[in-house]
């Protein structure tokens, strides 16, 4: 198995055939293979097992909500001839083309608040924890902290002991990379999900 059994199953593009010398000498350490390992069906998973708790939430409270397709909605745009974007995607889903539009769009981002594998850390399991890693809190910021820096409003995606820190939009784009403590005032604390708006484009 390329990856575990566990994480990768049985599936062929999973599987390589090695003799039992060199099978061993992979487990120990001993020699590396250039292996490319298969794309994962996490997010295909998550979609098939997790859309119908949503969809089944939202029905409660609002029965008029209904299932749509990419192809529907695809075709609404070609229609209304409308540019490919995901605000665009989801103006045509609303299905009100009449509407008028706010030049504002949300972007959302689940960020998790810990890393939940203890065995990493546990000396005990054979993990290590991380050289140089930064406190859970350095000088009353956290990761993924929503922050104003010099006008400009971001999130923490690095943090340093010495109170340092690297402010990103939520798409990745830098603000700054070594920002002090001293220039950022707390926005909003972090949360499993964060949320920044801005203009659509």
């Amino acid at each position: 198995h390329k990856q575990s059994r566990k994480t990768g199953g049985d599936r062929p593009d999973n599987l390589i055939t090695l003799c039992e010398t060199c099978h061993k000498a992979y487990h120990l350490g001993e020699i590396e293979l250039k292996i490319t390992l298969s794309p994962g069906f996490r997010d295909a998973a998550f979609m098939g097992i997790m859309r119908w708790t949503v969809y089944n939430h939202l029905k409660e409270k609002y029965p008029e909500v209904s299932w749509t397709y990419g192809y529907l909605t695809k075709n609404t745009r070609i229609t209304a001839g409308i540019v490919k974007s995901h605000i665009n995607d989801a103006y045509c889903i609303a299905g009100n083309l009449n509407a008028n539009r706010i030049n504002e769009q949300y972007l959302c981002a689940f960020k998790r608040k810990n890393n939940r594998q203890i065995h990493k850390s546990n000396f005990l399991k054979g993990g290590t924890k991380k050289k140089n890693q930064a406190p859970y809190e350095v000088k009353g910021f956290r990761l993924f902290d929503k922050v104003d820096y010099l006008g400009e409003s971001g999130f923490i995606f690095g943090r340093r002991t010495s109170g340092y820190f690297d402010i990103r939009k939520l798409d990745g784009t830098k603000i700054h990379a070594s920002a002090s403590h001293k220039k950022l005032r707390l926005l909003e604390p972090t949360n499993t999900l964060i949320v920044e708006r801005g203009m659509a484009g």
